[in-house]
């Protein structure tokens, strides 16, 4: 099946594979060859599927999430159980009924109980990575990786290999990688030498940018080669399994919405597409006057002529997508694409505002066909209450 944007109705993103494993190829050539790459699967879970045998781990944040690596058959040793809020109903389950061959992460004090104790109730043997914390919401406090390291032999069934630590997205300093690297060094070197604990493994999400503005200069090779450098220079030396998101997902998606009205209100230009925030969010979106990586179907090679202002089609001021773009002459019923949009762009938005269609997702594989993997969903669906209203007795049935 092939598909050409006009054939298409509403709204909808495609994801393209070649892109994608070609990002990856170009992360293992750049990044040192001992390093791993774990994928953040709430960037896009759409492509989970395309990434097994292709990265070497996927890490999991909701019960939602890993229900979607069941279904993909994703092996058990390859998940990372992660996010803030770990349900315990959930964790008790995945415990008793597996083989506890997934990796979870510690992101709190009550989290390590929980999880200490699951192990025990169960007499499972679980692996650890206790997280770092930025000084956020997430994570624990050196000391306190400190005193759970200490007592380590008390732990019958747990495994602490590591640690893991993120602390953010788009950075585009190496300084600040190598601040952080060098905290992180620290730390580990700190634990050996207190402890005498020599961890496994190093998870480290670095949050390497993704580009979304014309204007946007970042040269790649020079950031994500010196970081590169960064990691061999550690005096610790662990394993290192880097945790990507954005970076491999973004390049390999495109998202294409209709123009169907326009406008000039009091010297602006608008134009109204059967899109929005409910279907894209970007770094950076509403940062008025620089350029989105976009263009118009069918019109990429003609000259800018008017400014215009892209709003969604939901019934708030806040849905506009990209403010005083420069476009070529436009019409109702042409096509806009949005480049870079693989990552994040589609799962972070406010999805059932105003109970709007959701947009069909496509997949372009390897050789070139496109398979629809979900069609336009009607939102309506899951804002519909399950009850109706007696209205002669007042009360609901």
């Amino acid at each position: 099946m092939n598909i050409e944007p006009e054939q298409c109705k509403s709204a909808f993103y495609v994801f393209d594979v070649a892109e994608l494993k070609g990002r990856i190829d170009y992360l293992r050539r750049i990044l040192p060859k001992t390093v791993d790459l774990c994928y953040a699967i709430k960037a896009n879970t759409f492509i989970t599927g395309e990434l097994i045998g292709t990265v070497d781990r996927f890490e999991v944040c909701s019960p939602g999430e890993a229900e979607i690596c069941r279904l993909l058959n994703v092996p058990e040793n390859q998940m990372v159980i992660s996010g803030v809020y770990k349900t315990p109903q959930v964790m008790d389950n995945m415990v008793a009924n597996t083989e506890c061959n997934r990796i979870f992460t510690v992101e709190s004090i009550n989290q390590f109980q929980l999880l200490k104790g699951l192990s025990e109730k169960h007499k499972k043997n679980l692996k650890l990575l206790i997280r770092l914390t930025n000084g956020s919401q997430f994570g624990v406090n050196a000391n306190e990786i400190e005193d759970i390291i200490a007592n380590r032999e008390s732990y019958k069934h747990l495994d602490i290999i590591g640690i893991q630590f993120f602390s953010g997205t788009q950075k585009t300093s190496l300084k600040k990688l190598k601040r952080e690297v060098e905290r992180l060094d620290k730390l580990l070197l700190t634990l050996k030498e207190k402890y005498g604990y020599t961890a496994k493994e190093l998870e480290y999400g670095p949050g390497f940018p993704a580009t979304y503005f014309k204007e946007d200069s970042i040269n790649e090779d020079e950031l994500i080669g010196g970081f590169s450098q960064l990691l061999l220079d550690m005096t610790s030396k662990p394993k290192i399994t880097l945790e990507l998101g954005r970076s491999i997902a973004a390049s390999c998606g495109k998202y294409y919405t209709h123009i169907v009205d326009k406008k000039c209100n009091k010297g602006e230009n608008y134009l109204l597409v059967d899109g929005g925030m409910h279907h894209i969010v970007y770094f950076g979106q509403h940062m008025a006057m620089k350029q989105p990586i976009l263009s118009v179907c069918g019109k990429e090679t003609q000259p800018y002529s008017d400014i215009w202002n892209i709003c969604g089609s939901l019934c708030s001021m806040n849905d506009i997508i990209s403010k005083q773009v420069s476009l070529p002459p436009v019409e109702v019923g042409d096509i806009i694409c949005f480049e870079n949009t693989g990552a994040y762009c589609m799962t972070e938005g406010i999805s059932l505002f105003l109970s709007r269609d959701i947009p069909a997702v496509y997949i372009k594989g390897d050789d070139g066909s496109i398979v629809c993997v979900r069609g336009p969903y009607e939102t309506y669906l899951l804002n519909k209450p399950n009850y109706r209203k007696d209205i002669k007795n007042g009360r609901a049935n």
